[in-house]
């Protein structure tokens, strides 16, 4: 006869090797994901911070110099211009992204008809490559077959061929108009989502109490989209500090190179004067500077879950 203790152990045991197939086929599954992330992302981080402790030209023998990319670095006036460019740029391009998308997204939360209509509109340019927005808009600001600058003509505000790539101020709004034009929409959907997670009951209540549609937006609304916000304004600033395409396409980091992001500074050290291994130094700095970016992001999106 078989003793009760034994009975149990014997589905015990089989529930523990149900659990253990579980995880390998789990495993498993994500093996592709994990392997794709190893070889095209970890090795290369890798290999470039192995890279930042090397005079790395592109012909010869590497030689070990230990942190002097990392000093050097420290001293780069040109590399510390690229910084404080690159944070303006992004300070200005995040504020403007947000004064046009949240708008929007106000716009096309509400059940209006057409409103599938705007919400494709507003969103067509975020599927344009940001290279091939750069050269429109390029072409668009042309001094002679552009259709800017005729248009300016044509308001009067000046009577004379108009070139706003020629001067760092018109080149620079040139850009954040269109990288706003370009990124709005994406940053529009994700606050729109943000709106309609918002529980009508609560709005109607505040309604009801008597407060105005300000008091709704500042009390209601935006308590409770904390979290969207936060990950629309990390991934704006994310994508602010590693721009490049604008800048290289529309300008050359022009006019007299006072439009040279980051990452602009980086590609010329690494694949136009060959420092590679200062440039693999200037790479990892970047990452620590992105890696301080997203544990700030988690930090935003984690405060008031422990209430």
């Amino acid at each position: 006869m078989t003793s009760p203790a034994l009975t149990l152990a014997v589905p015990a045991r089989a529930r523990r090797r149900r659990a253990r197939l579980g995880q390998w086929q789990g495993l498993l599954y994500i093996a592709p994901a994990m392997a794709l992330v190893i070889v095209f992302f970890v090795i290369p981080v890798l290999f470039t911070f192995w890279m930042s402790f090397h005079d790395w030209p592109l012909l010869g023998q590497p030689e070990w110099i230990g942190l002097g990319n990392y000093v050097q670095m420290l001293k780069d006036t040109r590399f510390l211009s690229s910084l404080r460019f690159t944070a303006y740029y992004t300070v200005i391009t995040t504020i403007a992204i947000f004064i046009v998308a949240f708008p929007l997204a106000l716009f096309v939360e509400q059940q209006r008809r057409g409103v599938g209509f705007y919400r494709t509109i507003f969103f067509m340019p975020v599927v344009v490559g940001l290279a091939t927005a750069s050269l429109l808009w390029v072409w668009l600001a042309n001094v002679d077959s552009g259709l800017i600058g005729p248009a300016i003509r044509m308001m009067g505000f000046t009577g004379k061929k108009v070139n706003l790539l020629a001067t760092f101020d018109s080149a620079f709004w040139t850009i954040i108009v269109m990288v706003v034009w370009k990124v709005a929409g994406f940053t529009m959907i994700i606050l729109l989502t943000g709106l309609q997670s918002i529980p009508v009951e609560l709005n109607e209540a505040a309604r009801i109490d008597g407060a105005g549609r300000w008091q709704r937006f500042r009390h209601v609304t935006l308590p409770l989209m904390r979290r969207t916000i936060a990950l629309a304004l990390i991934l704006s600033v994310t994508g602010s500090v590693l721009a490049f395409d604008q800048f290289y396409i529309m300008t050359s980091g022009g006019p007299q190179n006072r439009m040279i992001s980051v990452v602009y500074y980086i590609f010329n050290q690494s694949f136009v004067s060959f420092h590679l291994g200062y440039g693999s130094a200037l790479s990892i700095a970047l990452l620590g500077i992105l890696i301080v970016l997203s544990v700030v992001q988690l930090r935003l999106l984690r405060v008031g879950d422990d209430k």
